[in-house]
């Protein structure tokens, strides 16, 4: 009877040991089959289609002027179009404007040379984009999903592929503007008259302006010191510490760095992060600039538009 008991247990042993080298096995190969199904992608075409298209993003809105009154008018504004994969089946890609940088799917119709694209849709600022390629340019329109969320819900693309290139040498044009147009401050002041003497007080409006020095200091390829900077104007500062991210293709929110850096034909946004990027020398630069920015004063005067 003792031996029968014992041969029992045994194979009930043998028999759970079995079942668990099964179980086992089975979720091994099911995590296989998971796994190869995960991996397979679909292959990518077109890829002499992929890159970076800038230019004109342009639509009418209600415009406010200093003087007179409101008015409808053509409101131009900078885009990038970023093709990153096409498959058969989808493309994949980024928009990025005004600093916004939102990804978007799509698809492509080879017969027309022709995209389709479409932001998530859960920001009220995203839309679709329909736009045909010719060459080297992208041409066509863009529509707002929430058509009462932006100020010109239909807007016109003209965009030309670039290619984006960091070069520690890139620089502002003596010809580009140095004016903050997007912070003007209120200023009282005094005027008397000369042949009265009788003085009066106004609120005059003016804007930050820039020096030469940001043509003339480069925080990208020279070690700066505090006397480099102490006689330096704080948007002089801001300037050249944001010409660092520029070179690297930093997509300013901010509108008034947005507006120098789009002046010229270097700068192209392809990141909202690139400090990972900048070099030991410029981190350096950038941590020094930051000190003298807190503390720096503003040069302001009176100018028209």
């Amino acid at each position: 009877m003792k031996i029968l008991k014992l041969t029992f247990i045994c194979l009930l042993a043998i028999g759970l040991i079995s079942c668990k080298k099964e179980s086992k096995k089975a979720s091994i190969n099911a995590d296989s089959l998971t796994a190869k199904k995960d991996s397979v992608v679909a292959p990518e075409i077109y890829k002499e289609y992929y890159g970076i298209y800038m230019g004109d993003f342009a639509g009418k809105e209600m415009i406010t002027p200093e003087i007179g009154e409101e008015y409808e008018g053509e409101v131009y504004k900078k885009i990038a179009l970023k093709i990153n994969r096409i498959t058969k089946d989808s493309v994949y890609g980024q928009s990025i404007v005004d600093g916004n940088q939102r990804p978007f799917r799509g698809i492509f119709n080879e017969a027309s040379k022709s995209f389709i694209l479409d932001e998530p849709g859960n920001d009220k600022t995203d839309g679709r984009f329909e736009v045909k390629l010719n060459n080297d340019s992208l041409t066509g329109k863009w529509n707002a999903f929430n058509k009462t969320a932006v100020k010109a819900p239909s807007k016109t693309l003209k965009l030309i592929r670039k290619e984006f290139v960091y070069n520690p040498n890139f620089m502002l044009s003596p010809d580009n503007d140095l004016i903050d147009w997007e912070n003007p401050k209120n200023f009282v002041e005094k005027y008397t008259d000369e042949h009265t003497g009788n003085t009066e007080t106004y609120t005059a409006s003016k804007n930050r302006v820039a020096s030469d020095a940001v043509f003339k200091i480069n925080a990208s390829t020279q070690k700066l010191t505090e006397k480099d900077l102490k006689n330096l104007r704080k948007l002089d500062m801001e300037i050249i510490k944001n010409a660092v991210f520029a070179r690297h293709g930093y997509s300013f929110k901010k509108a008034t760095y947005r507006n120098f850096f789009e002046q010229t034909d270097w700068y192209i946004p392809v990141s909202n992060n690139v400090d990972n990027d900048l070099t030991p020398l410029e981190k350096e630069n950038v941590t020094l600039l930051n000190r003298f920015i807190k503390y720096a004063e503003d040069k302001y005067d009176s100018f028209g538009r």
